[in-house]
């Protein structure tokens, strides 16, 4: 696999979420919900980069990570609902390109993992999810001050 491919894939999704979360998330009030859900979300792929930092690909393993992959896809629509209500068309179609991109990213993992020799480049992929994840929780759940939203 080619590393350039790797990053072009990871940054491509990165900068989706950046214009997300910078954009739109910022532009109107998270609800409780997507507070808690969103870092939940990262969290699930949090989960598929420790599988594949932490364990050799063997059968169960890989096993374990279709599995924690698969949730993870399923896992990140939930706010569906929620967006419905909340959202414009603009941060929709976004989303539909970030759930198109999340298999793929997911399955990026695994080619890296099975494949080895990548753990340095996913070590710092999820060392920048975990960040992310961090940011997400701190910012939109942080108790001594609300967000500031512009409109």
């Amino acid at each position: 696999m080619n590393p350039l491919v790797s990053v072009a894939v990871f940054g491509t999704q990165a900068a989706l979420m950046m214009v997300d979360e910078l954009h739109f998330h910022r532009r109107r009030r998270l609800p409780r919900w997507e507070r808690i859900g969103h870092p939940l979300d990262t969290a699930t792929v949090l989960v598929c980069y420790g599988t594949a930092l932490t364990l050799a690909p063997g059968p169960g393993a890989l096993r374990f990570y279709l599995a924690a992959a698969i949730g993870s896809c399923l896992f990140v629509t939930k706010d569906e609902f929620v967006h419905a209500k909340l959202c414009d068309p603009a941060e929709h179609w976004l989303h539909a390109v970030l759930f198109l991109l999340h298999p793929v990213v997911l399955t990026l993992v695994a080619l890296l993992w099975t494949e080895g020799g990548h753990g340095p480049l996913l070590a710092v992929q999820g060392m920048v999810t975990l960040a992310f994840g961090l940011y997400q929780t701190v910012y939109w759940n942080r108790p001594w001050k609300q967000p500031s939203f512009e409109r």
